[in-house]
């Protein structure tokens, strides 16, 4: 889903576009190519710079005639121009909610002002990096994730359906929603409380739903065994490890990073 640009992302466009002699519209869709990659990364599709083409900051850059190295060095310049852009200025405008009561957001109030949010074929997204939290709201429930040490940016969608064919880009590449801690779910505007507060304010655990009901079934009168704060089924760490083995492959992720979040996600099993 497109998302509007701000009066400063309007402007910073149509100088880009002036100076690189290209139209507003290749530079929006350049834009939208490095805000998805993260800021280091791009693919893309613009007949005025070439057709198809890849890039990568600090790499190669690639484009339809691999023998135009001015062409090249052209693109190069303009996807840094792009991300130092991102990094530094508002670029695109909050999506204002478009239905219910002004001011009732289908996100929690506590959460404040989203420094972005949109939607994907089924799914609505909003970030929070004031108070490192992602909301997503999927058939009519809305789930909280910490976002940890990422800065989120952009949005992409896998093969499938739900949250868990979003990715979202951030300064560490691709992070696919299923590799983040959740931290709290509403449904139908109903709170339910996280793993933290249950567990800390009831001497037995509540019911939960999903594969974690076997660790709530366990006799009351012995002491559970120290567990992590997520419950994150089989499939789902399989999945976020395939994902980030293809990061790996295409040189996103250092070995250390690979290795390290591999480690992390092995362990919740």
């Amino acid at each position: 889903m497109a998302q509007q640009l701000t009066p400063d992302g309007q402007r910073s466009v149509e100088s880009i576009a002036q100076r690189y002699g290209i139209s507003t519209g290749a530079v929006e869709t350049m834009l939208v190519a490095v805000n998805i990659g993260g800021g280091t990364m791009a693919q893309f599709n613009i007949a005025e710079l070439g057709g198809g083409g890849q890039w990568m900051r600090g790499g190669m850059t690639m484009v339809g005639n691999m023998f135009d190295h001015g062409l090249k060095q052209r693109v190069d310049n303009l996807c840094n121009e792009l991300s130092t852009l991102l990094s530094s200025t508002q670029v695109f405008a909050v999506v204002p909610n478009g239905s219910g009561s002004r001011g009732n957001n289908w996100w929690p109030a506590e959460l404040g002002t989203p420094s972005s949010s949109g939607g994907q074929n089924d799914s609505r997204y909003a970030v929070f990096p004031q108070v490192r939290r992602l909301a997503i709201q999927y058939g009519g429930a809305v789930t909280v994730y910490d976002t940890l040490d990422y800065s989120i940016g952009g949005v992409s969608q896998q093969q499938g359906s739900g949250p868990q064919s979003l990715l979202f880009s951030s300064q560490k590449g691709q992070v696919p929603v299923t590799s983040l801690p959740q931290v709290r779910t509403d449904n139908d505007g109903r709170a339910e409380p996280t793993v933290q507060q249950a567990t800390a304010s009831v001497p037995s655990p509540p019911q939960h739903r999903g594969d974690s009901t076997q660790h709530w079934n366990r006799q009351p009168e012995q002491r559970p065994a120290p567990a992590p704060l997520e419950s994150v089924g089989s499939t789902d760490i399989i999945a976020s490890i395939e994902a980030l083995a293809g990061l790996h492959a295409r040189g996103i992720l250092t070995d250390d990073e690979f290795s390290a979040k591999k480690a992390e996600l092995l362990g919740r099993l």
